[in-house]
């Protein structure tokens, strides 16, 4: 076996793609910003045992899983079996020196291991304690998911570390508690840990368990068949490790007279950001962007620009990276673009539209109508519908997106593509049908 060598803090670069070139009067400026985060340490399958990182080598993390173990956990029996599995697979991804603690939730939330609202700390004989906890997790009860929540974020705020991430994997609905309690458990975690969470089978709801890894800056995923939840918990704790700095907000700053429209990320999924925004001075705004390690992600913003003679020019937007730090102050990641205004009386120049800006407008209209279809599917509105998957079949195949034009096709019949003509299959598999809504935000990248 290799010796993974020391991982170092990524260095960032922003890159900016827009056309600058607006028509006299022109009010609005987009571009996408592409974050790139290199030289930190690996990401994915090249972390194959990342526990032989010596210790104190990798970033300080912390991690907790939280264990659905609901009554509907034990239907069938082999779906709390495969959860004891995969947590365990979870478990030994885990790299030396990294606290963790496991958590089962039902309708209350109970430490399974260390216990005593304490974190255990990964070596050889904590990990193979947990596995030996893990046994006894057995299924009874409700779903309170905000009380899972909030108890991983009391366990993971005594750890004086720099990643703070859960894992939550669920199979039901969640039943013992209001909407507005999970809500307000996600609005008091938010910006304290960041938060995968899985849906395994297909009882639980989408829009709840997408809910929540929004709230967190996490992924969402199902698992239709539980027995592959332990190559996917793997997965999840092996990106979890690579990741090595938190907390990164992109920073914007408009000059006097231009405002930010919005700010979305558009891969490798979509997530609206435009309302996390908090305010970071005058005319200074932060939008969180989660944990990172070796990656690269694309952001969309718009600038509603004043009005200008042609031959004006002007800086729309600085966009820069920073980590808040306590007190107010901030540090600068050191990376900057520039976002800028120019206004022309040249037809061509003002009216061509940036390729990276077209192909991630397409793909957020993707996901958007892949939703709006869905819902219309679910109260009957079959014309509606099939006019909304039409449209996501189109989308799909104009910018290249074969995964999601895959999972389109478990829902329609394609008559032609190109046109988005579709039918809507007469039967549909539920686990179809919620693997594309699970997936509907997933992106592919442009060719730049």
């Amino acid at each position: 076996m290799a010796i993974f060598a020391k991982s170092n803090v990524p260095q960032f670069s922003v890159d900016v793609y827009q056309n600058e070139y607006l028509p006299e009067g022109g009010l609005e400026v987009n571009a996408v910003v592409t974050v790139t985060a290199t030289g930190g340490g690996t990401i994915g399958s090249a972390v194959a045992a990342p526990h032989l990182y010596a210790p104190g080598e990798g970033p300080s993390a912390a991690v907790v899983l939280m264990v659905d173990c609901s009554g509907s956990m034990d239907h069938p029996p082999t779906k709390m079996r495969n959860a004891r599995d995969a947590t365990g697979a979870a478990i030994d991804t885990l790299r030396d020196g990294v606290h963790f603690a496991v958590v089962a939730g039902t309708h209350l939330a109970r430490e399974v291991y260390p216990g005593d609202g304490r974190l255990a700390v990964a070596g050889p004989d904590t990990r193979e304690q947990a596995k030996q906890a893990l046994r006894k997790l057995s299924a009874g009860g409700g779903t309170a998911i905000g009380t899972w929540l909030r108890r991983a974020d009391r366990l993971l705020a005594s750890a004086d570390v720099a990643i703070r991430h859960g894992i939550l994997l669920t199979d039901g609905r969640n039943e013992h508690e209001s909407p507005e309690d999970l809500r307000a458990a996600l609005d008091a975690c938010a910006g304290r840990f960041t938060c995968d969470a899985r849906g395994v089978g297909t009882d639980w709801e989408v829009k709840e368990v997408t809910g929540i890894a929004s709230a967190l800056l996490g992924t969402a995923d199902i698992v239709a068949d539980p027995a592959g939840l332990a190559a996917d918990f793997t997965r999840m704790m092996e990106t979890a490790m690579g990741k090595e700095v938190a907390d990164v907000s992109l920073r914007l700053w408009t000059p006097a007279g231009a405002t930010v429209t919005f700010v979305k990320q558009v891969a490798p999924t979509v997530e609206e950001l435009t309302g996390r925004r908090t305010e970071a001075g005058p005319r200074t705004g932060d939008y969180p962007l989660g944990s990172w390690g070796d990656e690269s992600r694309d952001y969309h913003l718009c600038v509603a620009v004043p009005p200008a003679a042609v031959g004006r020019e002007m800086l729309a937007a600085r966009v820069s990276l920073v980590i808040p730090q306590p007190g107010g102050s901030v540090q600068s990641l050191g990376a900057q673009g520039l976002v800028r205004a120019v206004w022309t009386d040249d037809l061509a120049a003002s009216t061509s539209i940036n390729p990276q800006v077209a192909h991630y407008t397409g793909q957020a209209e993707l996901a958007e109508v892949i939703q709006e279809g869905l819902d219309l599917r679910k109260v009957g509105d079959m014309d509606g519908a099939t006019a909304k998957l039409g449209r996501a079949v189109q989308l799909a195949s104009a910018s290249g997106n074969a995964d999601t034009a895959k999972l389109l096709a478990k829902v329609v019949d394609v008559v032609d593509a190109a046109t988005g003509t579709v039918r809507l299959k007469t039967k549909v598999e539920e686990a179809d049908e919620m693997t594309l809504e699970t997936r509907s935000t997933k992106t592919v990248r442009v060719k730049k």
